[in-house]
């Protein structure tokens, strides 16, 4: 986007509008939206059909043994132990040569290796090798997706209009929550069409072979794509001269900024995970359900989320990331284990109205984290700090989520320990949320975290969205006070 810089060299970076934007440049946003989100809702997909299949899998692949279903599951984690070493090296790596560059290596990496998982020999076929060979594709997967999410928000987000990020920012989930749909809509369809024997001969492997030419369009898709002036006009001044030196400055100089981002990170992809991906299983396997009735709750729950989901980043837009972020985290803290409790009472109404309740403070979280975790860091070390603080806690506690819950209901026999799961992951969420700078409407450019220049901002008459940051107190109802020194540091 082209745009006046300030004369001034402490003035902060302008805020970009969507109604300055030309034509080429609202039609520039759309398609970089389109392709960052094609190829999320293809790494989601790959994801969902693991986990609708986490049943047969462990008929097929694990040998249908006691254990077989721990073992699918760790299966499913084993990719999540891989995602920090591939954000460590993916992310940094797309802040010095690029985003779109890294996003194209992304998915196809993820492509090839989900469709590999569609020709696996079976367990009766090969014994073992067959667990190992799955276990070698899910850590290439994790390796890739260390890169994937955390490039696409970046990308999305430099391109989009500061005043409309959350709009545009809610689109890339919108992917998401349409990959997972699609991953539910069609294993539940293959249920109901060819049966568990047709499944078990082989109608199991179709999801993942799908994703092959899926992933093709979307590769086609990204490959056309460009890196956004913010990113170019920050690579300019960036004097760092490797990877790994960009790596090193974000430990060394934005650890509260990696913490925060783990904190909101712990919450999210726990109820991610345990709602969309590790539910199916917990239905079928903790509450006796019927495969096919679970899996049509959850496609009504994820349809409902994908028709507010755009709206709802729309109104964080206006009213700023902070309230729903917060309201979500507090939502998770006080009603995950009630939720659980209507899962467990047999009744349909009920158990959907479990399930409503997870799905509401979920797409809450959803709608606002594309435009929020990318302005948590500058410019320069944005990608870097994003792919290392989001897959290092995703990889501790919210992909793992089905594996631990799954063996801590073995161990205690208790169905209520995904609620309380999730209310200790909503309490650390809270933490992290509480100490976010509000960034609705906040530029990207420049070389501060988002939103620590809201002092300058005020004092150039300029008027913020939501609660303004101001740890030194020099705002007087809103105004700069005598003596404020106006200036982000």
């Amino acid at each position: 986007m082209t745009e006046q810089h300030a004369a001034h060299p402490t003035e902060p970076p302008p805020i970009t509008r969507e109604l300055d934007l030309s034509p080429l440049q609202r039609k520039t946003v759309k398609k970089s939206v389109l392709g960052a989100m094609a190829g999320n809702a293809i790494e989601w997909f790959d994801y969902g059909i693991y986990g609708y299949l986490a049943v047969h899998l462990s008929t097929q692949i694990f040998g249908g043994s006691e254990d077989a279903i721990l073992w699918t599951l760790f299966g499913f984690a084993v990719s999540f132990l891989i995602r920090p070493i591939g954000g460590a090296v993916l992310g940094p790596l797309g802040d010095r040569i690029g985003r779109q560059k890294v996003l194209v290596f992304t998915i196809m990496m993820i492509s090839v290796a989900t469709a590999a998982i569609g020709i696996l020999p079976t367990f009766e076929q090969v014994g073992w090798l067959a667990p190992a060979l799955l276990f070698l594709l899910r850590i290439v997967q994790g390796f890739s997706a260390g890169g994937e999410y955390a490039g696409a928000a970046v990308y999305m987000a430099e391109h989009a209009p500061d005043d409309r990020r959350g709009f545009w920012g809610s689109f890339l989930e919108f992917g998401t929550l349409l990959g997972f749909s699609l991953a539910a809509i069609l294993v539940t369809a293959l249920e109901l069409i060819v049966g568990t024997d047709g499944m078990a001969e082989g109608w199991w492997r179709l999801p993942f072979l799908l994703t092959l030419p899926l992933g093709i369009v979307a590769l086609l898709m990204r490959a056309r794509l460009h890196d956004s002036e913010t990113f170019i006009e920050a690579k300019e001044r960036d004097t760092r001269t490797s990877a790994w030196q960009t790596l090193r400055d974000v430990v060394v100089q934005q650890p509260k900024q990696l913490l925060k981002i783990m904190g909101i990170t712990i919450l999210i992809n726990t109820a991610f995970y345990l709602v969309l991906t590790y539910m199916p299983t917990f239905l079928t396997t903790s509450l006796d359900m019927d495969a096919t009735q679970s899996g049509l709750m959850l496609v009504g729950v994820q349809l409902v989320m994908m028709a507010v989901i755009i709206p709802l980043g729309a109104l964080t837009d206006r009213i700023g990331r902070r309230p729903v972020l917060l309201t979500a985290a507090i939502g998770f803290t006080l009603f995950s284990v009630p939720a659980i409790l209507l899962l467990n009472t047999g009744n349909v109404v009920l158990q959907v109205l479990g399930l409503a309740i997870f799905g509401l403070f979920l797409v809450m979280l959803l709608c606002n984290i594309s435009a929020t975790l990318p302005a948590l860091f500058p410019t320069t070390v944005r990608y870097a700090g994003f792919a290392l603080g989001y897959n290092v806690a995703t990889s501790l506690l919210g992909g793992p989520a089905g594996l631990i819950n799954e063996w801590l209901i073995g161990e205690t026999g208790s169905t209520l320990v995904p609620g309380f799961y999730m209310t200790v992951a909503g309490i650390i969420g809270l933490i992290a949320i509480w100490t976010f700078n509000e960034t609705a409407g906040r530029s990207l450019r420049g070389d501060v975290v988002p939103g620590e220049d809201d002092v300058d901002r005020i004092a150039i008459g300029e008027q913020l969205i939501g609660k303004v940051h101001d740890p030194k107190h020099e705002l007087v109802d809103g105004e700069l006070r005598q003596g404020g020194t106006g200036r982000a540091g």
